[in-house]
């Protein structure tokens, strides 16, 4: 982060003020404070609304004269969670600060029912900063998904994959640095000269989300199976969201995280399995995607 920025924090952190909202102590913890994510990314708390209570609060309200209240507010957030009942979880809301590669970013925006407003390079001059991921991170290109890594590149390999991130990262930043300031005379606009920068340069936002559409970005972005350099921010939101409202979380954690859907077809085959029989890929109904998705799903 900028001086300015640790300046800022510094001071929001040092006037503490009074409210009369509803307060969640895990959550103002991590208020006002950077963590750290890849060599030059953080990730950090601006504001947040509601907490446990408010969930089970929503969820209340639609309750008529006469029906039975559910007695335990982790027993509700778990029935909330089970059934999918989305509303209840958007009571909550929470305003992060991201500093993350731009090819990150790209990934990021997918998820689309959030508020957000990026660092512009049209007005603003982007810093000299570059992911480079560590040796351990660079892998081959998978064999058998397309959007996956395979094995890690060693020795001579690794090294020259390094350095040649490292040099044209570099190379395109000094060339986007002498368009926007020749000397003598007028320099290229910033919005054309951005342009030449790499997808790994860092870039910044503000991302406003409800917990809701969250917790959808954290089971997507989270899972073993999503890309390392989205993965790490969702793994650090995920520590941030268990201290802000921990009983939604653990039912999160259970439903969705750990929780596993089967297809119609799924459920007939372990009926069957259940019951004796022995089923094959050609006797499911299947393709041998489906199937080994299936196999990996009951661990067998």
């Amino acid at each position: 982060m900028t001086p300015e920025q640790l300046a800022e924090i510094e001071e929001l952190r040092a006037t503490p003020t009074p409210t009369l909202r509803a307060v969640a102590e895990g959550m103002e913890r991590h208020l006002h404070t950077a963590h750290s994510v890849l060599d030059h990314g953080m990730i950090r708390v601006v504001d947040y609304m509601g907490d446990d209570a408010a969930i089970c609060q929503a969820a209340r309200v639609s309750y008529g004269r006469g029906t039975k209240a559910v007695s335990s507010d982790t027993g509700l957030i778990r029935y909330l969670m089970r059934h999918w009942h989305s509303t209840p979880f958007e009571m909550c809301e929470v305003k992060l600060h991201v500093k993350l590669p731009v090819f990150v970013a790209r990934q990021w925006i997918r998820h689309r029912t959030a508020n957000v407003n990026e660092y512009s390079a049209r007005y603003s001059i982007l810093d000299r900063e570059f992911y480079i991921p560590a040796p351990e991170h660079l892998a081959a290109q998978s064999e058998v998904n397309n959007q996956g890594r395979g094995a890690a590149l060693e020795g001579e390999e690794a090294a020259r994959v390094l350095d040649w991130l490292r040099d044209d990262a570099n190379r395109a930043y000094d060339h986007y640095e002498a368009m926007i300031s020749q000397e003598g005379q007028q320099g290229l606009a910033r919005e054309l000269a951005r342009m030449n920068l790499p997808a790994n340069v860092y870039t910044q936002w503000y991302w406003k989300v409800d917990l809701h559409n969250l917790f959808h970005f954290l089971r997507l972005r989270a899972d073993p199976h999503a890309q390392m350099e989205i993965r790490v921010y969702a793994e650090a939101l995920c520590e941030i969201v268990r201290d802000w409202v921990p009983a939604a979380y653990a039912a999160f954690e259970d439903y969705r995280l750990g929780g596993a859907s089967l297809s119609a077809r799924g459920v007939e085959c372990v009926r069957r399995m259940l019951a004796g029989e022995e089923v094959t890929q050609e006797t499911s109904g299947m393709s041998k995607g489906e199937w080994r998705e299936f196999m990996g799903t009951i661990a067998l």
